[in-house]
């Protein structure tokens, strides 16, 4: 089977629309097949315009008779009950030690809350698997998941160590980056997408914080309570660096304007195009 691991953000909304028009016109796209399954993750803390690409892409699928799931995955919900208590998922992190010492977490959460959890509802779900039964010969590295890094993420690129699966990249072989998954959603589809990743995501500008305090209050307050929440319960956990989602190593709340000048943006006919990030 050939499967997308759908973020609903540029890039894999790119892939997924490639699809259904490759299914009425048979390999426009050689390189992206029409799919077996594309899967979003619903990680539970994702920024108002992701639902909504979902949501198009849901619908474009359906007209292709391409199937489509949305996937709970609790990578919020977790934190916000775990983190403190006992072991979580490895998010990345901004940190700054007690010797002033700048550094990173290790980024685990997207093979942990995504990638992991789109394999298992294909061993179980389609391929009828139980728990603990051992995979059959024939799946083994038998099946394609295809993951949305465009050219500029092709360092992510790397091999698939699930024994059923192996990775594939349609994006970087195609060589198209960020910006050209934005022109060919817009010119061909008519939609204006954004980058898709958890509003507590650390790769996040500080741009995107004051955009969603700006815009979206709700939202920004859950995420001053998750910054609150790592702020308070880090002495509780074996970390001893002091952890930030911003970049600027500071509290969301204490983020100035100045500070939020930082917008990650690209060129589109002229205009300039915030991401998202």
């Amino acid at each position: 089977m050939k499967i997308l691991s759908c973020g609903a953000g540029m890039q894999s909304t790119a892939l997924a629309l490639m699809a259904c028009e490759n299914v009425r016109e048979p390999w426009k796209y050689p390189l992206v097949p029409v799919y077996d399954l594309i899967a979003f993750c619903d990680l539970g803390m994702e920024p108002p315009w992701v639902m909504d690409q979902v949501e198009f892409i849901r619908v474009a699928c359906q007209e292709a008779g391409i199937r489509f799931e949305i996937l709970r995955s609790p990578l919020y919900e977790d934190y916000m009950r775990d983190f403190g208590r006992r072991r979580v998922v490895s998010i990345p992190f901004w940190t700054v030690d007690e010797a002033g010492k700048k550094g990173k977490m290790m980024r685990n959460c997207t093979m942990d809350y995504k990638i992991g959890l789109i394999q298992k509802y294909v061993r179980w779900e389609l391929l009828g698997y139980s728990k603990g039964q051992r995979t059959r010969p024939e799946d083994i590295k038998a099946h394609e998941m295809h993951i949305g890094f465009s050219t500029e993420e092709k360092r992510r690129c790397s091999e698939n160590p699930h024994r059923m699966f192996i990775n594939r990249f349609p994006l970087v072989e195609m060589g198209l980056e960020r910006k050209d998954n934005y022109a060919y959603i817009k010119d061909v589809w008519g939609l204006e997408t954004k980058a898709s990743a958890c509003t507590f995501c650390p790769f996040h500008r500080n741009y995107f914080f004051a955009d969603l305090k700006q815009n979206h209050t709700g939202q920004y307050q859950d995420l001053v309570e998750f910054d609150e929440m790592l702020e308070r319960e880090q002495p509780n956990t074996k970390i001893r660096s002091k952890l930030y989602i911003s970049r600027s190593r500071k509290r969301i709340a204490d983020l100035t304007q100045e500070e939020c000048l930082d917008p990650e943006c690209f060129d589109y006919k002229g205009t300039q195009i915030w991401n998202g990030f």
